[in-house]
């Protein structure tokens, strides 16, 4: 193995990979391992690459490209080659896939292409293997990073740790630095012991975060993801997230603080409704030994514990009126006290909280206060239901699929998961999900037959719709005529239907608009 060291170059070579798999970090990894210290490392987009090789590619000596596909506008790629090797840039590109014939014709004057003529066993090592033939490198030690899934072995979990790390920092926060890094470390085989702070805090970051991601391309789901980057970046700013159980909504909190100055202090989740009204000032706020009956030692409390960070409560709309006044004064003060204790204590928690219900209404029914709406109210999110955003479904779906079994979905069997509309929007996704690999079943029309049986068994008798006309057996259409009965019982008032329904005015235009179409 030849040891390089730990360095931040400047150099004129540089080694471009992708993510979203390990072994593209393996296969930089060797890259970098032959070609030396003074070596550049970076991952990227194929999306991004042609701009980047028009903004800095005349910059660099030798740019090598290791799993980043080639696509898109070819002819822009050719141009911007076509000027690289003109001024003296060498490129190479390096895969265990054959470039697309076509393609091939249009870039091959002006980059050199290397693809293996071996047998590859796909994303468990073949551009690893492809890239340690390319440059003649025995690659038999970095092998098992590269593997996924139930291939890993067990005695390489960290670095395995680390890559995923560095690649969630990269796919969430766009910090090239950490994957840079990280494939640094692995192509000098650093012991854990010696990783950077920096690599180290993204490993605990990643433990405590990585499952919990927001996935979607749809134009709704892109304006959420723009929507909560504005609010992070105010890192005391209160948020009241909105939307139907099911939605995510403590994902939505999580990615906030995620994104926030706040992103290494504690995020703490608190259901108002799982205790009783009696015990939420403890919870709220801790107690003292002997505060009540079964207060056996001090405990602290939420907004204590927190301190620095973010406090998530959800189902805010159950929330007792006495508890409401309880909190309201936390908010304005940022100081409280224990349950049974003399000292004031001071904290600092940036507050979000959730709810499905309409908190207007009980504002104007006496059943939540203005002024804490008020308060907790500076910033709001709306999460869109995903019946209104069905072009995610395969793609959250796929996402599941993919982190479990390193596979992704047929088309089949996106096509078949399309065809419902979720009412229990993404938790009942995965449900169905879970179903079928407890099942053994890949088909899944079959499966969403058998949830859609299931589900109508739940459907309250009588046959025929409150307005005289037959209840349709399919559920889309059931809703749709429910939706339409109860804004006629409302007098075509849109406001007063969303919230006899129990939906925002967003969604429930939306299902007219489905009726009339």
């Amino acid at each position: 193995m030849t040891k390089m060291p730990i360095t931040n170059t400047s150099g004129r070579t540089i080694v471009i990979t992708g993510w979203g798999w390990k072994e593209y970090a393996v296969a930089a990894a060797v890259a970098l391992r032959a070609l030396g210290a003074a070596t550049d490392v970076m991952g990227m987009s194929k999306r991004r690459l042609p701009e980047f090789l028009e903004e800095h590619g005349g910059d660099r000596r030798a740019i090598y490209i290791v799993g980043v596909a080639l696509g898109g506008d070819a002819e822009r790629l050719a141009k911007v080659l076509s000027s690289l090797r003109g001024g003296g840039t060498k490129v190479v590109w390096i895969s265990s896939i054959p470039m697309d014939e076509s393609l091939k014709k249009i870039l091959s004057p002006f980059i050199e292409i290397f693809e293996t003529k071996a047998k590859q066993d796909l994303f468990n090592g073949a551009l690893v293997k492809a890239t340690g033939e390319y440059f003649k490198e025995d690659v038999s030690d970095v092998m098992p990073f590269a593997k996924e899934g139930a291939a890993i072995p067990k005695s390489v979990p960290r670095y395995h740790d680390l890559i995923s790390a560095a690649m969630y920092a990269y796919r969430n926060y766009r910090d090239e630095e950490t994957y840079s890094a990280a494939i640094r470390h692995l192509a000098c085989k650093v012991s854990e012991e010696a990783w950077s702070d920096k690599c180290r805090e993204a490993v605990a970051h990643y433990h405590r975060y990585g499952g919990r991601e927001l996935v979607g391309d749809s134009k709704a789901v892109k304006d959420l993801r723009e929507r909560i980057n504005l609010v992070a970046a105010s890192p005391d700013a209160r948020v009241l997230i909105l939307g139907e159980s099911g939605t995510g909504k403590e994902t939505v909190a999580l990615q906030i603080h995620t994104r926030s100055q706040r992103r290494n202090e504690p995020f703490l989740a608190y259901n108002c409704a799982s205790v009783a009204p009696q015990l939420l000032e403890s919870a709220f706020f801790g107690h003292e030994k002997g505060a009540f009956t079964s207060a056996e030692s001090k405990k602290p409390g939420l907004f204590e514990l927190a301190n620095g960070g973010t406090l998530f409560l959800d189902e805010i709309g159950e929330l007792p009126l006495e508890a409401q006044g309880i909190l309201l004064r936390v908010l304005e003060t940022r100081r409280f006290m224990r349950v049974g204790g003399t000292v004031e204590l001071e904290t600092d928690v940036r507050l979000i909280t959730a709810t499905n219900r309409h908190l207007p209404t009980m504002v104007r029914e006496g059943k939540f206060r203005a002024d804490l709406y008020m308060r907790i109210n500076v910033a709001t999110l709306d999460i869109p239901p995903l019946r209104d955003r069905p072009e995610d479904i395969a793609r959250i779906a796929d996402s599941w699929w993919l982190n479990r079994f390193y596979r992704h979905l047929s088309d089949e069997q996106k096509a078949a998961l399309a065809e419902y509309s979720y009412p229990g929007n993404v938790r009942e996704l995965f449900n169905i999900l879970e179903r079928a690999v407890v099942f053994k079943e890949n088909d899944f029309s079959k499966l969403i037959a058998e949830h859609r049986q299931i589900n109508a068994e739940l459907q309250p008798e009588p046959e025929t719709a409150e307005c005289g006309e037959a209840l349709p057996d399919n559920l889309d259409e059931a809703i749709r005529l429910h939706v339409k009965h109860v804004v006629d019982k409302n007098d075509g008032n849109i406001s007063r239907a969303a919230v006899a329904l129990g939906i925002t005015r967003t969604t429930l235009r939306k299902w007219l608009q489905n009726s009339r179409s």
